[in-house]
């Protein structure tokens, strides 16, 4: 015979046992999400905010069901291997990364944990994926391919800058897209009779030696190609421009919002909000190795105004009537 006090105790030990179980489900519920990021906290706080809005878009809820880990280098690239390491430490399930240099870090440390690229250059020649259609590893994402873009980017330049034979075109050689880079802008230039002068700039305090090199090598227009470096460090970049007195192409719209005269690339908050799709595929079981990378279809021109009349530059009607951005 079975007693009322034998009946509690097992409804006791149930509820317990029901309690911890529901304790682990919950906490298992919770994904990790991390993100090594070459910047500041302040430095990308625009396109980290764009990406947890497409992740909330798409169902997953800060403190609910999703948490994320983000560890900052602050431009100093010596960083990036260790706290790669610390990321994969806190067994997180899936790590963004925004450029080639952190993407590079990330692959020499694992080979496993799933990388979404938000906005990673030439990808099957950095051998980050074997194909754009078949990654066949552990990273997948989007990719803005700017090396293809760069040649159309001087071409608009040239546009509104006909008199500029020497271009300075200026390069972060710890970024492992700089070689394919500088190809591209050599075909650019050679296609349009004009010259390109290489400058260098591979950490901050390289930005104002740049500059006088640019002086010094007779430049009379600049290409500023895409990288995260010269992104983070916009606002004091384009302050150095200025004392050139010289027309200035960016490779993202931020750059002219800074100053910058114009540029011709795809919109980052935008890229960065998609790349969420990835995350979530990859949360709900999809492998990298089968997510077919997605190329950037939308460049957008964007020209400032203001900097062109300081320049004594007038921008022609048919580039503002088919630009996407006037800023005035």
């Amino acid at each position: 015979m079975i007693s009322r006090r034998s009946v509690l105790l097992a409804g006791g030990v149930g509820l317990l046992v029901a309690h911890r179980s529901s304790l682990g489900q919950s906490s298992a519920a919770i994904r990790r999400v991390g993100w090594l990021s070459l910047g500041s906290k302040a430095s990308t706080a625009e396109v980290y905010a764009a990406f947890k809005q497409g992740m909330h878009d798409l169902g997953w809820l800060e403190g609910k069901n999703i948490e994320y880990q983000i560890v900052y280098a602050d431009l100093d690239t010596g960083r990036l291997d260790a706290l790669a390491s610390e990321l994969i430490g806190q067994k997180v399930d899936v790590i963004m990364v925004g450029n080639a240099i952190t993407a590079r870090a990330l692959q020499q440390t694992t080979k496993t944990v799933p990388i979404v690229m938000a906005n990673v250059n030439n990808p099957v020649g950095n051998k980050f994926v074997a194909s754009l259609a078949k990654p066949g590893g552990n990273i997948t994402g989007i990719t803005t391919q700017s090396e293809e873009v760069l040649g159309k980017l001087i071409g608009i330049l040239h546009e509104v800058t006909l008199g500029a034979r020497r271009i300075a075109i200026m390069l972060n050689e710890s970024n492992p897209n700089h070689p394919v880079f500088w190809v591209a802008a050599q075909r650019a230039c050679s296609a349009l009779d004009l010259v390109a002068v290489r400058v260098v700039a591979s950490t901050p305090t390289q930005l104002g030696v740049a500059v006088e090199q640019i002086i010094r090598q007779r430049s009379q227009a600049v290409v500023v190609v895409v990288d995260p470096l010269y992104l983070y460090e916009r606002v004091r970049l384009q302050e150095l421009m200025q004392t050139t007195r010289l027309p200035v192409a960016y490779g993202w719209r931020e750059h002219v919002v800074a100053g910058g005269l114009l540029s011709y690339a795809p919109d980052l908050v935008v890229t960065f909000r998609n790349a969420a799709t990835y995350v979530d595929k990859i949360l709900k079981g999809a492998k990298p190795a089968d997510l077919p990378v997605e190329q950037a279809t939308k460049f957008d021109l964007v020209i400032n105004l203001k900097t062109a009349k300081s320049l004594g530059i007038t921008i022609p009607k048919d580039m503002l009537l088919r630009a996407d951005e006037v800023i005035q």
